[in-house]
């Protein structure tokens, strides 16, 4: 309940009045509704079957007024009191209804925009140990669970608010049956934590299980040109059986508790009424009307409890998915970048690199102190407006080398200078709008190209965005389109051949001029066509931009100013192309070497 309730004070804290108000209007229209039911005496009384003066026991003696007035004046006056009555009351309650669904609306909405740019604030590090799939799992089926847990606790308050209030009334009907019922009631709360207890565990095993299904099917759909292609379409489909299986038998189990919990009020209730009415008669001798009244009473009362008992059922069947949300924001909060700090809290410029990036005595590593180091002792130079390549074996540390440098990670120890300076808080975002990335696999939005472009530079024209497709050699491809600029191109891009994706990529990242453009073996996909494509667009960009490239294939980088070989995370060498080709014994000969005789 403590993870509920922290929610619950936050709802409050950002509603206040609102909610407040709904309350006190729950009472209202709880208390119309007593008076509703208190105005069947004189209607009983009129009709014939009791008179007023059996019902004299209750302080209703101003209704021997009516007497003296025409039967048919005083029928007809009680009759529209009782309309307005209820008709106020429903009134009140439908008003309340709507003003619950949008407090609940509005607070869910900030809920998932506070939990989102939360998420977006983290450290690219805190992504790196989560799957993707987790995370969605947690954006969607847990924060929709934890939504309607909020609204079965406003329900809940709800549903209280008026049975205290029926409570009371009952009370002043008559204590001593209200007291026995009461008392029963109490019992079959006591008996009914069993129901609770076993549907939070019921509810840890739906998040367990949504949490693998989306995971599942996630990878699936991801890697679904790799099922297609090693047939492996039967398996996918036995764990599909398999999980589904367990998720039907949790979702049985659960209707079974809930079903068994309402057969038990159901039966418990029928028993309570009939033993009610027997000790009424037999013990507490009750009169007509008060055993009527408090008999009707008690039978709208008595579905109240079931109702209380449902929502606490399935809101424990929520605790899991609470749990967990807050556990996502703390971890967030924990890998929250610091944030942006301008003087009238407007995003910072982009930085121009002027003289270059420094490291200085870098080291680097993922894990605990104990792990190995992924860079150690780095110290190099990338100058400005030059063209500067990275190469190595798989895992030699390039790729951890480039989140360093653009600020997605901090080193462990030494520094990032760029024109001399320490890359800090202070000038990491504005460092960050300076840069243009093209990552290896390349990522573009289920929209048009034209949406794709504009998503980095959201006010530019029309010949801005041709300029940066005839940079990135993209032009003529998408003049070609059926709809040119406004094609859609899929998830992913997957409308596009590899090469126009990447192409596409490319002119994205330079259509905002960055200062540092860099490329994360963004060629090692592609065919020798459109490598040289893509060399040719880097050729056009060299001297207006700083050019940092991760190379797998040797001969992207032929025309770069500057190679860096690096060897489990180390430098070992750096200079010219040529210069490391000619280098007998280097790593880069022998890179080059491997690549030849691959080719031949």
């Amino acid at each position: 309940m403590k993870l509920i309730l922290h929610y619950m004070k936050r709802l409050y804290a950002y509603s206040g009045a609102a909610l407040t108000i709904n309350l006190l209007g729950m009472v209202f229209s709880s208390l119309l509704e007593s008076a509703g039911i208190l105005l069947l005496i004189p209607m009983i009384s009129m009709s014939g079957i009791l008179s007023v003066q059996q019902a004299t026991s209750y302080d209703f003696r101003w209704l021997k007024e009516l007497q003296a007035m025409p039967q048919a004046w005083a029928l007809t006056l009680i009759l529209t009191l009782y309309v307005l009555i209820v008709f106020g009351q429903n009134l009140i309650q439908r008003q309340i209804m709507i003003r619950n669904v949008e407090i609940q609306q509005i607070f869910s909405r900030k809920l998932r925009s506070e939990i989102y740019s939360t998420l977006l604030a983290s450290k690219w590090s805190f992504f790196l140990k989560k799957r993707k799939s987790d995370l969605i799992n947690l954006l969607t089926i847990e924060l929709a669970r934890v939504i309607s847990g909020i609204n079965l606790f406003l329900q809940l308050v709800t549903s209280s608010l008026f049975t205290l209030i029926q409570i009371v009334f009952a009370f002043w009907l008559s204590p001593s049956m209200t007291m026995f019922v009461l008392g029963c009631g109490t019992l079959l709360a006591l008996f009914s934590r069993h129901y609770i207890h076993k549907a939070k565990l019921l509810g840890n095993q739906t998040s367990v299980l949504s949490q693998s299904y989306l995971a599942g099917i996630t990878d699936q759909l991801n890697g679904i040109k790799d099922i297609k292609s090693n047939n492996l379409e039967d398996s996918r489909l036995n764990w599909l059986h398999s999980l589904t299986k367990g998720m039907m038998h949790e979702q049985m189990e659960y209707i079974r508790l809930r079903m068994n919990s309402q057969l038990l009020y159901k039966i418990s209730s029928a028993l309570l009424i009939a033993g009610f009415v027997f000790i009424s008669f037999r013990f507490f001798h009750a009169s007509g009307p008060q055993l009527l009244l408090v008999i009707l009473i008690f039978a709208r009362l008595w579905p109240r409890f079931t109702s209380i008992q449902s929502n606490l059922e399935q809101m424990a069947a929520t605790v899991p998915a609470f749990k967990a949300m807050i556990n996502l924001q703390q971890e967030c909060t924990e890998a929250a970048e610091p944030r942006e700090k301008g003087m009238d809290g407007s995003p910072s410029a982009p930085l121009r690199l002027k003289h270059g990036l420094t490291c200085n005595n870098v080291y680097f590593r993922y894990h605990s102190a104990e792990s190995a180091h992924t860079l150690q002792e780095v110290n190099l130079f990338i100058p400005a407006n030059r063209m500067t390549a990275f190469v190595g074996r798989s895992g030699a540390g390039k790729s951890t080398l480039i989140d360093l440098l653009m600020g997605l990670m901090q080193p462990e120890s030494g520094q990032i200078l760029i024109d001399g300076e320490p890359l800090t808080t202070s000038n990491l975002f504005a460092f960050r709008r300076s840069i243009g990335y093209v990552a290896q696999d390349p990522f573009l939005y289920n929209a048009s190209i034209r949406e794709n472009l504009l998503m980095i530079q959201p006010g530019a024209g029309e010949d801005q965005l041709w300029e940066a497709l005839e940079f990135a050699s993209s032009a003529d491809f998408v003049r070609a389109l059926p709809l040119g600029l406004d094609t859609l191109i899929g998830d992913r891009g997957i409308r596009l051949s590899g090469g126009e994706r990447q192409r596409l990529v490319l002119a994205r990242a330079i259509i905002s001029k960055p200062s540092v453009l860099v490329l994360d073996e963004a060629t090692s996909a592609l065919d020798t066509e459109n490598e040289k494509k893509i060399q040719q667009a880097l050729e056009r960009l060299k001297g207006t931009m700083t050019i940092i490239v991760v190379a797998h294939r040797l001969s992207t980088i032929r025309h770069a100013d500057q190679v860096i070989v690096i060897d489990q995370g180390k430098v070992v060498q750096r200079g010219g192309f040529n210069q490391l080709a000619a280098e007998r014994g280097g790593i880069f000969g022998h890179l080059l070497d491997n690549q030849k005789e691959a080719i031949v």
